[in-house]
């Protein structure tokens, strides 16, 4: 039964490449191609150029001016402005701009300059001749770009204004037209979705999982013929995961998210969880991980098997630990096929995924090719565990990146995460009961909740308070000010549990306004002489030290090492006398 249902499903996803094609041509048959980056565009009427674009031209001050004017949700490339002779030659002159603004084109896959709503470009007139050409181009939000727009100026003294024409016959294209561009440009871009995919197997993040897969089915116990059926089933699982994929980033930019692939890489939690999935497989390459028949082992079961449902799993698998990676011309491929109909879009995600399945399918798939691959022995062992090393350096980078989008308190969380997963390994090692197995699953449900951890950090700080400086606290003790100063550092725990639990809390926040106090920090984390003066002043040696100056006085009262909220209040009403 599982035979067929693979049969099935591998046919189905070749008749929907098929499908996207014919529906496409389909589309150009009727001329009812859809020139659109999602279903907004269908229903909208979009201006001629000339009413999009309309320029008026004016000479002042020894210069051309030319005024644009641009209607609203409508836009003009800024590298598109180019400017000719009569007979078409590019004139040299240096034309000023004005600063537009940046946008991410979805075709180009770079920031480009844009002019919204209006703009003005100035030219010496003494670089022009008489008939100047000048070309642009613009756009709509909604989708359709024009074709490029010429439009000839002519330059007479005797007249109180430049006479601007059209320099030929525009139009923008029909969606006739438009259908019969893309058509042109799909198979093209099939083909790179293809190749991209190919190349994914090479990334650092994806090799070793192929690599396992390749060995495991040259020890497959199988008739050479049965083993298509397994590459089958891998390549099913990769499939239908890009087509999953590719269907959210669709659904989710119709909707207006601006998006594009690796938007999932935009959530520190997702990042977490990547980097607790390479730490396991690189654990798992490593040896340093067999969980033998506890429930936990039912994925690492499922993706090492020899069964077609391990297979799936593993083409499931390959894909997910993708998402962090980009490969040669799947930038290119996919910024087309965000920019299509969903059955264009979806065709090349499919061919991404199938020239990520391509290895395992072309070795599965001919005999000849399997048997040449090494025989299993004892190198199988040290390959897996050499393996393992790609995974922990993905792991760093996917750690790097988490510390750039968030701060140092999510980064300690996520490793605390992995600490706690580690123990949790060790546990169900050495002791096999189910108090042991509760108590792992625990520290498997701390690590994911940590990935939740507060995105300001235990460091985060109030507005209260004021960078400590011996002559600003000299400054306010004389000024009668009644001052509370705390002497920390990021590497003193003590420290952060007391800012966390208690000088972050809204009880001290509001002690602080009503007691009309005045809140300095001094940050020990690297050397300051200034705080250390304190410290020594004090006769302290390290930090922390909570300092609090009543109103009128220049002996502090010193407050405990592990502060309560009672007891900073408490220390706050003695400067009332």
């Amino acid at each position: 039964m599982i035979k067929k249902i693979l049969h099935f499903l591998f046919f189905c996803l070749l008749l929907a490449t098929n499908a996207a094609i014919a529906n496409f041509e389909e589309n150009i048959a009727t001329g009812q191609a859809k020139y659109s980056q999602s279903s907004i565009v269908q229903n909208t009427n979009f201006l001629p150029v000339e009413k999009a674009f309309q320029l008026t031209a004016e000479t002042q001050d020894k210069h051309l001016i030319l005024n644009w004017y641009i209607a609203s949700g409508y836009y003009l490339y800024r590298d598109r402005f180019n400017f000719f002779s009569l007979d078409h030659r590019p004139l040299n002159i240096r034309p000023h701009y004005e600063a537009g603004q940046s946008i991410y084109d979805d075709y180009y896959e770079k920031n480009l300059e844009v002019y919204y709503h209006q703009t003005r470009i100035l030219i010496p007139l003494k670089d022009l001749p008489q008939k100047i050409v000048i070309e642009s181009q613009g756009c709509a939000d909604a989708g359709l770009c024009y074709p490029p727009r010429r439009q000839t100026i002519f330059l007479d003294s005797d007249k109180p204004a430049p006479l601007i024409t059209e320099a030929a016959q525009q139009k923008f294209s029909t969606s006739n037209e438009v259908a019969q561009d893309r058509l042109s440009a799909l198979p093209l871009m099939l083909m790179l979705a293809f190749l991209g995919g190919l190349i994914l197997n090479l990334m650092p993040c994806v090799f070793p999982i192929l690599s396992i897969k390749a060995m495991s089915l040259s020890s497959l116990s199988t008739n050479p013929n049965g083993k298509y059926l397994h590459g089958l089933a891998y390549t099913a699982g990769i499939i239908i995961s890009f087509i999953a994929i590719g269907a959210l980033l669709i659904i989710l930019r119709s909707a207006g998210a601006g998006i594009g692939w690796g938007f999932q890489l935009q959530s520190p939690v997702f990042i977490g969880l990547l980097i607790y999935l390479f730490v396991l497989m690189g654990l798992n390459f490593s040896g340093w991980l067999t969980l033998g028949s506890a429930p936990m082992s039912w994925g690492q079961k499922t993706t090492e098997g020899n069964n077609l449902i391990s297979s799936f799993m593993t083409g499931l698998l390959a894909t997910l630990v993708a998402s962090p990676c980009t490969a040669p011309f799947m930038g290119t491929a996919l910024g087309f096929a965000l920019t299509q109909p969903i059955w264009t879009a979806l065709s090349t995600f499919i061919f991404l995924g199938l020239g990520m399945a391509f290895p395992i399918l072309l070795i599965t798939c001919l005999p000849s090719l399997s048997k040449k691959l090494p025989r299993p022995g004892a190198w199988m062992d040290h390959f897996k565990q050499f393996l393992a090393f790609p995974l922990y350096l993905t792991s760093v980078w996917l750690l790097w990146v988490l510390g750039r989008q968030t701060n140092s308190d999510t980064l300690s969380a996520v490793v605390c995460g992995v600490v706690l997963m580690l123990f949790a390994i060790w546990l169900l090692k050495i002791y096999k009961t189910r108090i042991i197995g509760l108590v792992a699953i625990a520290a498997f449900l701390s690590a994911f909740l940590l990935l939740f951890w507060d995105k300001q950090g235990m460091n985060s700080q109030n507005d209260a308070w004021r960078p400590y400086s011996a002559d600003a606290l000299n400054m306010l003790i004389k000024n009668q000010n009644a001052v509370f100063v705390n002497l920390s550092a990021d590497w003193c725990i003590t420290c952060l549990v007391n800012e966390k639990l208690v000088l972050n809390s809204k009880s001290f926040l509001a002690s602080l306004e009503s007691q009309n106090v005045i809140y300095m920090r001094g940050d020990w984390t690297s050397y300051d002489p200034e705080i250390t003066k304190l410290l020594n002043n004090q006769n302290r040696s390290g930090v922390p030290l909570y300092l609090f100056y009543p109103s009128g006085e220049t002996t502090p009262i010193i407050l405990p090492q592990i502060l309560t909220v009672s007891s900073v209040i408490d220390a706050f009403s003695t400067k009332i006398r």
